[in-house]
């Protein structure tokens, strides 16, 4: 009819919607930050999503990568509904990610905290004395050498990796505390390295809600607004990967990163 205006048109693929993400396996050789923190980045970007359900399943691994995806679910959350949902285990690094988010519901029966941290160094001196190898290593610094696994660290060495370590530990406690709204000396009596119930860590304030998956989602249909229209999404590879996956290379050059991991030191939260 004449002077009527045109009726809008909700069409699917604008329509409003929550996100799924899934987080699980050991972070910085299942999860990595790179691909990770673009999806994250992308989701708080995209219009059409409205609530984001981050499902955590790990048991933990690299500090830095544990920082890096904990710092961009924060920053999403700040613009986004975000709920984590812990399934089998939030532990360590894995908690820490879940600590991102606006609120946290696990399983009752899922495993939550591990608060803590491990420094790896592997040392392979006597390995090396079997196989008759050695080592010859031209440094300037006194401490610049302390990392290498050819030798056994010397006590200043190991006093300098445990303020190290400390440091690394003050700074979980810290981002605990503030994400999950707790006084540090609080979390600090928690962060001895244990895992707690899903039902304790409620009483403890590390958790919001138990509950399941359909649980979240209702939270998040009600935090953001928006119906029960879902959409998996799936960090997208880097080409490389992509055509190497398609042949063993790809399994070669996981081993190989794998063994070269072994043989540096790092900070895992796990």
């Amino acid at each position: 009819m004449d002077g009527m205006l045109p009726l809008a048109v909700e069409l699917p693929w604008t329509a409003p919607r929550i996100a799924i993400l899934e987080i699980s396996g050991a972070i910085g050789m299942t999860v990595r930050a790179p691909e990770m923190v673009r999806t994250i980045n992308a989701l708080a970007e995209d219009t059409r999503v409205r609530a984001v359900v981050v499902e955590v399943d790990s048991q933990g691994g690299s500090a830095p990568v544990s920082d890096a995806i904990h710092r961009s679910l924060r920053r999403l959350s700040a613009r986004k509904p975000t709920l984590a949902f812990i399934l089998g285990a939030g532990l360590s690094g894995g908690y820490l990610i879940a600590c991102g988010a606006s609120k946290i519901v696990a399983l009752p029966t899922a495993l939550v905290g591990s608060i803590g941290v491990i420094f790896m160094r592997p040392v392979v001196q006597e390995l090396m004395e079997k196989v008759g190898v050695r080592m010859v290593m031209t440094h300037q610094g006194r401490l610049k050498g302390m990392f290498q696994p050819w030798r056994e660290p010397t006590p200043e060495e190991q006093e300098r990796v445990q303020a190290l370590t400390d440091e690394y530990y003050s700074w979980f406690i810290d981002s605990v505390a503030v994400a999950r709204r707790l006084e540090p000396d609080v979390v600090r009596q928690y962060a001895t390295g244990e895992l707690f119930s899903a039902v304790r860590a409620k009483e403890l304030g590390l958790i919001d809600e138990l509950g399941d998956m359909e649980m979240a989602l209702d939270m998040a249909c009600e935090m953001g607004r928006v119906p029960r229209r879902l959409q998996y999404v799936r960090p997208r590879r880097p080409l490389l990967e992509r055509l190497l996956s398609r042949g063993g290379a790809s399994v070669a050059r996981a081993l190989l990163a794998e063994a070269d991991g072994w043989l540096r030191p790092r900070v895992e939260l796990r």
